[in-house]
């Protein structure tokens, strides 16, 4: 048998290896030479084999890549059909950013509004006030400090509704009276409609304040399914009797559309807290998302809180401020017993909590908007920066503060995004979507806000000479603007008033510190992020800024329409209706034009003569003065 010799391949006589060898027939070898062959075969067959997948692999990777093309392709003609204008391109990237920071299910919204509740009046503000479980949520959630909202109810609770500025609802002038035949306009769409399409379960508790003269302005027509609460601005805590005057007085608390005769008699607060507790409590979590509007009446005036409320702030030297801080802690108090249902009923892992003034404080009432300037009904950042803070455990960064703007118009697009509506569906809103912003701390989609232009509010003073030819500056109007804010006509009183501690403080010494303004003085202009409390106008100094601020007017104010204050209607008194403030006109009955007509303080109600007026205004005058340091 002839063996074979194996042979290294550098041709050295040695031990043979796996590889690399050759096989020499002449020689002879005790190695079988079938080991050999059989490696040699397999080494050629996996070769092959490897080779042959390789082609097969890059064969359907080459399809892989072809499907794709041709799917991305099919998306991006059918996304490229649909192309508007710049303004509708920006608006949708605006809504798809949005969408990544949504929770996955639509979740249940508590949104609470307080009402004349002032920057100074909560506990992480000021340490004379007791709000534990404000200041807890606020503190677990995202407090929002740099928050704004309307002067006065009607306005706040008009732009919360629909997202749109007073300027594009007819509502530019004060608040809806009772007896004015006026309501938010019945073709604009609201939140809780928005909210019914989305498929929520939508209730108000509270405070209305949007006109009820016709059984269409009511809550339940305009998308709540229920409503228990107030109708008119102010009612008493106790009886919710409403007056309009010293004389013209009516019942206002009501059940859906009927007078709720039997519910008086308990502290509204209370009242309304047990009825939230009751919606949460027969409502299936898990079954359709939930939307209650608790409007609260406090902390608004009379200032009539429980005995056993006063007693923590008898330290106080001053009676009104002493109620009021009372009246916030049964605020207080009521958010803890909602948010302890919201756990106990199994709301609370998917719900988002609201918590918002509608505009700042009256210090002649107790109230607190210390140390920014100004008061309710005024455009200073004392009556429109609000207390705001949103708690919720779907929030991505929470336990933080944030200083993004964000304006009470916002609150419509964001829940509504948030509910899985789309947002660039609705026309003519002036709000942004802030959930990115308040969830993920990501920059406010919003540059500015146009705090109002009112053409009803005229000062004497002021010209289109001191507006630079842009402006007639007699007209109230406010606008911020990046840092900057700028004020035309009448902003409204302008001082600064410390927290009220005397026991007996007179009324007419309320303006501690007073602001003697120039005469002709009817243009202010602020940079407020870095002087929040309005101690340096800038006007003077920088027309440049003053000019830009102007034309941002002009370009709004052309988008207005006319303004809606009609005079007092005699039908709506409720001595005409039963006793209660219901609605009085008919269903059928031929709306009315008040184009041009508006309601005129003095001549609207019957004023008893009094002989000591003009002496009383004469020393009252005399006495501002002498505050004022005139004399």
């Amino acid at each position: 048998m002839v063996g074979l010799d194996c042979v290294e391949k550098g041709g050295a006589v040695g031990r043979p290896g796996f590889a690399d060898v050759w096989c020499n027939p002449s020689s002879r070898s005790s190695r079988t030479p079938r080991r050999a062959a059989i490696l040699l075969l397999l080494k050629l067959y996996l070769a092959s084999s490897l080779k042959l997948m390789l082609q097969l692999f890059l064969k359907w990777m080459a399809l892989f890549v072809f499907f794709v093309l041709f799917i991305l392709s099919i998306q991006t003609y059918a996304s490229c059909s649909d192309l508007g204008s710049s303004r509708e391109d920006d608006e949708r990237f605006r809504v798809e950013q949005a969408e990544a920071f949504r929770p996955k299910r639509p979740p249940h919204i508590i949104f609470i509004l307080t009402d004349d509740q002032g920057f100074n009046d909560i506990g992480y503000h000021s340490r004379h006030i007791r709000s534990p479980t404000l200041d807890k949520l606020a503190s677990e959630g995202v407090r929002l400090e740099n928050y704004y909202v309307q002067p006065l109810c009607t306005p706040s609770r008009s732009q919360l509704i629909t997202g749109r500025y007073q300027i594009h609802t007819g509502l530019q002038h004060s608040i809806i009276r009772p007896r004015q035949p006026s309501c938010l306009p019945l073709d604009v769409v609201t939140l809780p409609q928005r909210l019914q399409e989305a498929g929520y379960s939508t209730h108000m508790v509270g405070k209305w304040h949007l006109g009820f003269y016709r059984k269409d302005c009511l809550p339940t027509r305009r998308g709540f399914h229920t409503y228990f609460g107030s109708l008119t601005g102010s009612v008493d805590y106790y009886t919710y009797g409403s007056c309009d005057g010293k004389s013209l007085c009516g019942f206002d608390l009501h059940e859906g559309e009927s007078v709720a005769w039997g519910k008086a008699g308990k502290y509204s607060t209370h009242l309304y807290t047990q009825r939230v507790r009751k919606i949460l409590a027969t409502h299936d979590s898990t079954s359709q998302p939930l939307f209650i509007f608790l409007s609260l009446q406090a902390v608004h005036t009379p200032l009539k809180p429980p005995k056993e409320y006063i007693y923590p702030y008898r330290h106080m030297g001053n009676v009104p401020r002493r109620k009021y801080a009372a009246m916030v802690s049964i605020v207080d108090e009521a958010v803890r017993n909602i948010t302890y249902a919201l756990r106990k009923y199994g709301f609370y892992r998917n719900s988002v909590v609201i918590f918002s003034t509608d505009n700042g404080a009256q210090p002649l009432t107790g109230g607190s908007n210390w140390p920014l300037r100004g008061c309710k009904g005024t455009y200073w950042e004392g009556g429109i920066r609000g207390v705001g803070f949103v708690h919720s455990p779907l929030i991505r960064h929470r336990r933080r503060v944030s200083r993004a703007l964000i304006h009470i118009t916002d609150w419509f697009p964001t829940l509504v995004g948030l509910a899985g509506g789309n947002v660039s569906q609705h026309q003519g809103l002036d709000g942004f979507d802030v959930w990115p912003t308040i969830s993920e701390g990501k920059e406010s989609p919003r540059l500015e806000i146009l705090h109002n232009i009112d053409p009803l509010n005229r000062r004497s003073r002021g010209s289109f000479k001191d507006g630079y030819g842009l402006w007639d500056t007699t007209v109230q109007a406010a606008i911020r603007v990046g840092d900057w804010k700028l004020l035309t006509g009448d902003p409204g009183h302008g001082d600064w008033v410390p927290p009220q501690v005397l026991t007996n403080f007179p009324s007419s010494w309320w303006h501690l510190e007073r602001q003697i303004e120039k005469k002709r003085k009817s243009v202010w202009l602020f940079n407020v992020t870095g002087d929040p409390c309005e101690r340096h106008d800038l006007a003077a100094h920088r027309p440049d800024v003053v000019k830009e601020l102007l034309a941002r007017l002009v370009f709004y104010n052309r988008t207005a329409i006319p303004v809606r204050y009609p005079p007092d209607d005699a039908r709506a008194n409720p001595s005409l209706n039963g006793g209660a403030w219901r609605p009085w006109v008919g269903e059928d009955e031929r709306e009315e034009n008040w184009d041009g007509i508006y309601y005129k303080r003095g001549k609207n109600r019957k004023r008893k003569k009094c002989k000591l007026c003009k002496l009383q205004s004469f020393f009252k005058k005399l006495n501002l003065k002498i505050m004022s340091k005139q004399i």
